[in-house]
């Protein structure tokens, strides 16, 4: 947070200064953990819904990113063990019907992203906390409720993932150019 901000767990202003804070961060780690920015935002929502009732509650003011972290992971983890969400995939290429084309090869920035998209969430949200949020190993252990070594897992099995990836990306753009 930053110094001119001093934010301390206890009212609704202080839970509404924090949020007017701490919001844009809040919403770039939604975004890697639901892959698409509209239902971020939902999941931005629904979590400070949650924990507003539990502000004044809060033991360490500081922890309150971690918390908001944790409790957007689990409403997460908690609307895909829905049943009507099985069948929904949210994709940014939609093919024209009846077409067997593959999208678009995605183009650098956001060539690694959309690759880190398609990893499994709990390698996406793994990845996205270690390398985009820039947290420590034992951090992303609390944040997602497990233990330091399965975060050292699936960030090898994410980036083992995305390397294939990238090789196959790299591959299939050679043989598209020279053919």
């Amino acid at each position: 947070m930053s110094e001119g901000l001093r934010v301390v767990a206890g009212t609704e202003a202080d839970f509404a200064a924090y949020v007017a804070e701490r919001r844009p961060a809040l919403l770039r780690w939604a975004t890697v953990v639901a892959g698409d920015p509209h239902t971020a935002e939902d999941l931005v929502q629904a979590s400070l819904v949650r924990v507003l009732p539990r502000w004044p509650g809060l033991r360490e003011p500081a922890a309150a990113d971690a918390y908001l972290r944790r409790t957007m992971a689990n409403l997460y983890v908690s609307w895909h063990r829905q049943p009507w969400r099985r069948a929904e995939r949210c994709v940014a290429w939609l093919p024209e019907p009846g077409s067997t084309s593959s999208p678009p090869l995605p183009l650098a920035p956001d060539g690694v992203w959309s690759l880190v998209l398609q990893l499994p969430r709990v390698q996406r949200a793994t990845v996205a906390l270690r390398y985009y949020e820039g947290l420590s190993v034992a951090e992303t252990a609390a944040v997602l409720g497990c233990s330091s070594g399965t975060v050292k897992s699936n960030c090898s099995r994410g980036l083992a993932s995305l390397r294939r990836s990238v090789e196959e990306a790299a591959r299939a753009e050679d043989t598209a150019l020279a053919g």
